[in-house]
């Protein structure tokens, strides 16, 4: 009878051959990170690893084998009648646990019998996590990158989305991290994903580009909400070239009364940011924050907060920042139709960039 062959590698080519990459760690391992567009199909789930654990420990290896060997088959037979129930004869899965041990053996195991071209990755999940370590921590990624800048409320995000549409290389980093990427940039009500899910998600985005094209990314610090860049991409931003988004404020105003629609209702996260404002500004400042707040009075709000706190911010980087500047784009507004024009000005600029190179 077959048996699963193993895979050595987890590059992203070597990744691409398969079907299907399956995930058989329990749902809170594969929660904090996975391999990009795998499935978790787990054999055994929060709770029985914990059980079996603990048996392992406290009572008998053998006892704690026993009992998991049974949670597994009836697990792998759950997904064999759901998941995998329509999977066709020529079927090729990646299989993948923690370290590549027993879990995804015996999994591969049952897939190989039935007759799919099962394969297991060595090493598991901790050969992929070596693999974007080394890619976005010990090697240089190569993007010729662009810098997408502006004062708070200047549309970048919206542009930056008009760009990829029209063709324009991108990488949203606030996409990837789930943050907006300033004091108030939370997303209402939702969590952003580990580190480990941030790196992962960050380094199939960098994958998926071409290097000899020009690649435009938000101004940013180093940090996204509570996510750290690598250090690679960081000082390839310090270093990139940056075109400026320049609208008046309270057309700014009114564009964040919408875009941070989910932030404004939630008076609590308000008062949380409004606390973690530079001790520079004082407490009649923040007080007048806080009337606003509870006045529910959005654009006043917004625009305090641009002039106490975002524009002086914006401009002290600006008088320091020393990057080369591609030029800049004058919006009169920041409706769709001025999102769509700043986006073509931007293209123009990158293109010129990009026949320069």
């Amino acid at each position: 009878m077959p048996n699963p062959d193993v895979l050595p590698t987890a590059d992203r080519i070597a990744l691409s051959g398969f079907d299907t990459v399956i995930d058989v760690r329990s749902p809170a391992e594969f929660a904090e990170d996975h391999v990009p567009g795998s499935i978790n199909l787990p054999v055994l789930d929060n709770e029985e690893r914990a059980r079996v654990g603990k048996i392992y420990v406290q009572e008998s290896r053998f006892l704690a084998r026993r009992i998991g060997a049974a949670l597994v088959a009836r697990n792998v037979a759950r997904h064999l009648e759901t998941a995998l129930a329509d999977m066709p004869l020529d079927f090729k899965p990646l299989v993948y646990c923690w370290r590549g041990g027993q879990r995804s053996n015996a999994m591969a195991a049952i897939l190989a019998q039935i007759g799919w071209r099962t394969h297991v990755l060595a090493g598991g999940y901790r050969t992929y996590r070596r693999r974007v370590q080394a890619r976005l921590y010990d090697q240089t990624l190569g993007l010729n990158l662009i810098l997408l800048d502006g004062g708070t409320g200047s549309g970048k995000t919206a542009v930056l989305h008009a760009l990829a549409a029209a063709g324009v290389q991108t990488l949203d980093l606030e996409a990837l991290a789930e943050h907006r990427g300033s004091l108030f940039g939370g997303w209402a009500g939702q969590i952003q994903p580990s580190q480990k899910m941030f790196e992962s998600r960050l380094l199939a985005a960098v994958e998926a580009l071409d290097p000899c094209r020009p690649v435009v990314v938000e101004a940013e610090s180093h940090k996204v909400g509570d996510r750290m860049l690598p250090p690679g991409l960081w000082q390839g931003m310090a270093a990139a070239p940056r075109i400026e988004l320049l609208a008046p404020r309270p057309e700014r105003a009114r564009y964040l009364v919408g875009a941070y629609a989910d932030i404004a209702c939630d008076r609590p996260a308000l008062l949380t940011a409004v606390a973690r404002l530079p001790i520079h500004i004082g407490r009649k400042d923040r007080d007048t924050l806080v009337a606003m707040i509870d006045a529910r009075d959005d654009l006043a709000l917004a625009d305090g907060l641009m002039a106490l706190h975002y524009d002086p911010a914006y401009a002290r980087c600006s008088r320091k920042d020393e990057r080369p500047r591609l030029g800049q784009v004058d919006m009169a507004g920041l409706d769709a139709g001025s999102i769509g024009l700043a986006a073509t000005a931007v293209a123009e600029m990158v293109h010129g960039a990009q026949q320069r190179l």
